[in-house]
């Protein structure tokens, strides 16, 4: 039976040189009380310190005073991070890309896997997700960092069945996990009834109980035993060992909300407003275009996950399922913050569950951002204008999907660009080129994308190319735009030009709805 305990108990379990795993999607099952509780401690006694902290999408909210890791941000806290991705605790990220923190970084599905396969005593997980990505150790093998590679650690190895390559994510041991949940019982039994995403809890919660670690969860509110519906406790009480109450809950992701979790459906308008026109509008719309009716599509963070709102906004969610590497299928994505769950989804399953399904091709269509491009059709999300982010669930996804759509703004930077009478005003442009020569990091393989028949698409704001023979073909060019000034000069390499160059579809450039059919 767990104990229950304080919050301050429960940081006193954890000690200097702990590998601790923690429980999040960005904001989403975040254990902020304890985690507050770790950085109180070590402000007062340098305590505890030099943690390897274990994550999927590290918790945070792209606040430097938010929730998650931010709170655990100090100099001295964390000494390494395995984790997928990086970036939502801005403190943490500098700390990764100043190599303060020595950082590793896998794909999303394949820490969830590897969770399990910990939980099951295996070796590790064999898979082909991350080959010919900086994930396989012919090329970084998951170091996303200067300290990571001096530390010599390897955590993916390369092997061969049957005469193909495949990349061995290997196991290791955890010491203790903090995890956040809705509620517990009296008994320990863990239910997330209330929560928007279910992510990767009970596979970390086996890969430390069945390994002799510590298992503490951080629960909204204790219950009487037995008061709790079985069909939403996911954890069983012969996981856990402790269980605290949280001190406070200022974090919106983990509030109750009805209409991210199925206790009712919320009408969308009102709620999800429409974009105003501008030149995200423009690229979520173009992106929108590629959709065709029964798809299963995965969307990404940012302006990919604008086409849920257009999906939305021109009537066509219903024709269509969206989906989310979180495991929700269904409904209208969210985004910022909130990026995880949706409005009214059809149903919300484990991260992992979601990502058998991408690994095995289970997606017709996905739309994902883009930081830079090479001639070839490489992609790099990963490391990029000093920044180590990590892919999320980005490698997964953009290798077993079919047919891949890049959506992102053609520069980065400051930057002016209006719409007017239907075309497209570049005032000012962003000084950041994305189109380069080389990428600093491959997060998507051109050559993988060759052997695997994927169609490859990169929508712009100016300008539509795709991926041909292994080569970046302009094929599309917006209303208003020149094509030597507004594009080749903003790359460092010239493409393809398509003999049928063409302007991009006008409905783009308009005030109104599309009218998009399926």
């Amino acid at each position: 039976m767990a104990k229950i305990i304080s919050v301050s108990e429960a940081v006193d379990l954890i000690h200097n040189g702990m590998t601790v795993g923690i429980s999040g999607f960005g904001a989403y099952a975040s254990p902020d009380s304890i985690l507050e509780g770790i950085g109180k401690k070590f402000r007062e006694q340098n305590s505890p310190r030099d943690l390897t902290i274990v994550s999927g999408v590290a918790p945070g909210d792209f606040d430097d005073n938010g929730c998650g890791m931010s709170k655990i941000a100090d100099d001295g806290i964390v000494d390494t991070l395995i984790a997928s991705h990086l970036r939502m605790s801005p403190p943490v990220g500098r700390a990764v890309s100043e190599n303060k923190i020595a950082a590793y970084s896998m794909p999303l599905g394949v820490y969830g896997q590897l969770m399990a396969a910990i939980g099951g005593k295996r070796p590790g997980i064999l898979t082909h997700v991350g080959l010919h990505t900086y994930a396989d150790p012919r090329h970084e093998g998951c170091r996303i960092n200067k300290r990571a590679k001096e530390q010599g650690r390897e955590i993916v190895q390369l092997v061969q069945v049957d005469g193909k390559d495949y990349l061995l994510y290997k196991s290791f041991h955890i010491d203790a996990c903090i995890l956040h949940a809705s509620y517990a019982d009296e008994c320990g039994n863990i239910s997330l009834q209330d929560e928007a995403v279910r992510g990767e809890l009970l596979e970390l919660a086996a890969a430390v109980h069945n390994n002799g670690g510590i298992v503490i969860i951080e629960v909204k509110d204790i219950v009487k035993a037995g008061s709790l519906d079985p069909r939403h406790v996911l954890i069983h009480k012969s996981y856990v060992d402790y269980v605290v109450k949280a001190e406070k809950l200022d974090n919106i992701a983990l509030a109750y909300n009805p209409g991210m979790i199925g206790d009712v459906r919320v009408p969308t308008e009102g709620r999800m407003k429409p974009m105003p026109l501008t030149y995200k509008k423009i690229i979520s719309r173009r992106a929108a275009l590629e959709l065709k009716k029964d798809y299963l599509v995965n969307l990404g963070i940012g302006i990919p996950d604008g086409v849920g709102n257009i999906a939305n906004e021109e009537g066509i969610s219903d024709q269509i399922t969206l989906s989310l590497e979180t495991g929700v299928y269904g409904g209208v994505p969210l985004g910022g913050p909130l990026f995880g769950a949706a409005l009214n989804p059809d149903s919300i399953s484990r991260s992992s569950d979601m990502f058998t399904t991408y690994d095995g091709g289970g997606l017709d269509m996905t739309v994902l951002g883009c930081a830079e491009i090479d001639p070839t059709g490489n992609v790099n999300v990963s490391r990029f204008s000093g920044r180590c982010v990590g892919p999320g669930g980005f490698i997964n996804i953009s290798q077993n999907t079919p047919k891949v759509c890049f959506a992102f703004g053609f520069t980065s930077g400051k930057q002016d660009i209006a719409i007017e009478d239907g075309r497209l005003v570049i005032r000012q442009d962003g000084s950041g080129l994305k189109f380069k020569k080389a990428v600093e990091h491959i997060t998507f393989s051109s050559e993988y994308a060759r052997q695997t028949h994927q169609e490859v698409l990169f929508i712009t704001e100016r300008a539509v190319f795709r991926l041909i023979d292994g080569k970046i073909a302009l094929t599309e060019i917006a209303p208003g735009v020149d094509l030597q000034t507004h594009i080749l000069d903003k790359m460092e390499f010239q493409p393809e030009i398509a003999p049928d160059l063409k302007l991009m579809d006008e409905r783009l450039f308009r005030p109104e709805k599309m009218g998009l059919t399926l």
